[in-house]
């Protein structure tokens, strides 16, 4: 039995309804909440895994608490420290650009700079401004397929370096405010990390993979002949049959695997407010075609300030 058919026989009436022909889908008619059946939190992970990112409108009678909870379901939470959370809970992020966020208008997989990045993401709209705003994401299984085969046999061999720290020759006219909140954050909040460029999916098996904003370099290569590596494999990437939009509404949830995508928030809503509450699910430590494990090369875990994704 297929996922679309699983859920339907554990939820009747419950549509699923595919958004792009590689990656993303709607679920229609279900509420979700902390208290579903352990059987239809099952048939949720399993729509995940098959579409990659999962999207559910109307879902307006959750807060925080709710969400957290649901979000539990799924896995063990990350904690946000003190100064990220949302009050009256220990794991929800609220994101808002225009109060201090980390920009997430590029090209990037969730907090990638870690050893074991968050597996999943579950994202709620909760101020969303008339005109923009969507979210892209992209099927990096679907991608790797994509390669001619002497590609990927040279991306199965590749690895790279992660880490937080901001380069600000990428962006034009960077604010003294960007400089002096990306100063505090590497303070306190500093990591680079070794990954495969092709990880192992733990649950399907796929070879995904693993690029975007985080990536500083690529092991044992020229920095030159290292951003041609970048700019071809994220051209796979990124290309438009790759990818799913969406236009968000207040309430909208949007859940994704963070093992097998990559996502970019479209800043294009002028300075209307926008506002979205995250919760992480923690991941396992990638593991390459060849068996061996990302490393963490440097690791600083002082109190970050708000919006680190």
């Amino acid at each position: 039995m297929n996922q679309t058919a699983l859920i339907d026989n554990v939820i009747p009436c419950t549509d699923v309804v595919k958004r792009a022909a590689r990656i993303g889908a709607e679920i229609k008619n279900i509420k979700l909440s902390g208290d579903l059946p352990d059987q239809t939190i099952a048939a949720i992970n399993g729509l995940l895994l098959e579409h990659k990112v999962i999207f559910f409108r109307d879902q307006c009678h959750l807060d925080d608490a709710e969400q957290e909870r649901f979000a539990l379901r799924l896995g063990k939470l990350v904690p946000v420290p003190t100064l990220g959370a949302t009050k009256g809970t220990m794991s929800m992020l609220e994101i808002d650009y225009e109060r201090g966020g980390i920009r997430s208008d590029v090209w990037h997989i969730d907090l990638a700079y870690l050893e074991a990045y968050p597996k999943i993401l579950v994202l709620r709209g909760v101020v969303i401004p008339p005109v923009g705003g969507d979210t892209v994401w992209s099927n990096t299984a679907a991608a790797y397929l994509d390669l001619p085969p002497p590609l990927q046999r040279l991306a199965d061999d590749l690895w790279t370096v992660h880490s937080n720290a901001y380069d600000f020759a990428e962006i034009s006219r960077p604010s003294a405010a960007d400089k002096k909140l990306y100063d505090e954050i590497l303070a306190g909040w500093k990591f680079e990390t070794e990954h495969p460029l092709v990880r192992i999916h733990p649950e399907t098996g796929e070879r995904t993979l693993v690029l975007g904003y985080y990536v500083k370099r690529f092991l044992d290569i020229p920095k030159y002949d290292g951003q041609r590596l970048f700019n071809l494999f994220q051209s796979h990437i990124t290309a438009p049959e790759n990818t799913v939009r969406w236009n968000w509404k207040q309430g909208d949830v949007a859940i994704w695997d963070n093992r097998a995508t990559i996502h970019y928030a479209l800043k294009d809503y002028g300075d209307q407010p926008r506002v979205v509450h995250r919760a992480a699910i923690d991941g396992e430590v990638p593991v390459s075609v060849d068996g061996r494990s990302s490393v963490a090369r440097v690791k600083v875990t002082k109190q970050p300030p708000a919006n680190v994704t």
